[in-house]
């Protein structure tokens, strides 16, 4: 008998509001969240999302899920736990890197960059 492994959300979130630049980081294969409180300096490079709780420790091999897309996550910057939970504030890149380079930013596989709606859902699972 097989035991599958149960995927357990570790953070959830929905995208509130889109600032008017935040779909011009395509272009370099980035996404910004940042919460509701985003500075007027950052908002419009944005996707505003909730501020929720994260449940674990986000780590390489988890996967990122937006809407119904799903990316393995490569590589996990140092303050991507801190921030995500404390402002709802990363950057995701679409990248494949394997080493975190930069400490707010998570790296997930080079796959399609995702449509990213109000209403989106963005979730990260293990």
């Amino acid at each position: 008998m097989l035991f599958g492994r149960t995927k357990v959300k570790v953070y959830e979130t929905t995208v509130l509001e889109i600032g008017k630049e935040a779909r011009n980081f395509e272009e370099i294969k980035m996404a910004i969240l940042f919460g509701q409180n985003a500075p007027d300096a950052l908002r419009d490079s944005c996707y505003i999302i909730e501020v929720n709780d994260v449940a674990a420790t986000i780590k390489a091999g988890m996967t990122l899920r937006i809407d119904d897309v799903d990316y393995k996550i490569t590589a996990v910057g140092n303050e991507v736990q801190t921030n995500l939970q404390n402002l709802g504030h990363i950057a995701i890149n679409f990248t494949g890197d394997k080493q975190a380079t930069l400490p707010g930013s998570m790296y997930v596989e080079a796959k399609d960059y995702p449509r990213i709606e109000v209403g989106s859902k963005v979730a990260i699972i293990k």
